[in-house]
């Protein structure tokens, strides 16, 4: 993506239908792909530049690495709304502590008051998946 980033978005369609195996997926995939082009290319560019890193992160990780992110962040998007946003929020500062002092503020009384167990897993598994991610902009 950040190669084709200069391209008007209907040269990036052409440059990506060109792309080699791009013909050979199923035409729901390729229209799936499409799509995601074109909203990648209505998002702010600072959203944008976010989502081209995460996903470019993502092409690095092996398979299990992989699995383990999507397994984390599908504990995320199984809770409910308010509490995704908390959890979320918790790892984003959680994330900047040293790996001791994270473990130390995960299991602190005011942490299992604050969060289930459920939650505070979650949270355990999004720090440990944390370091293949891209670092928060």
């Amino acid at each position: 993506m950040q190669q084709h980033n200069s391209l008007s978005p209907q040269q990036q369609q052409k440059a990506l239908e060109h792309e080699p195996g791009f013909n050979q997926l199923p035409q729901q995939t390729q229209q799936r792909m499409m799509q995601r082009l074109d909203r990648l290319n209505s998002m702010p560019e600072q959203k944008r530049d976010r989502v081209i890193s995460r996903s470019e992160a993502l092409e690095q990780m092996t398979p299990q690495q992989r699995g383990s992110v999507r397994n984390a962040m599908g504990q995320l998007g199984a809770l409910p709304q308010d509490r995704r946003r908390q959890v979320a929020r918790s790892f984003r500062e959680l994330r900047n502590l040293p790996p001791d002092q994270r473990n130390s503020v995960l299991n602190s009384p005011e942490y299992r008051q604050q969060f289930s167990d459920e939650e505070r897993g979650t949270l355990g598994n999004l720090l440990s998946v944390g370091p293949l991610l891209p670092p928060n902009r």
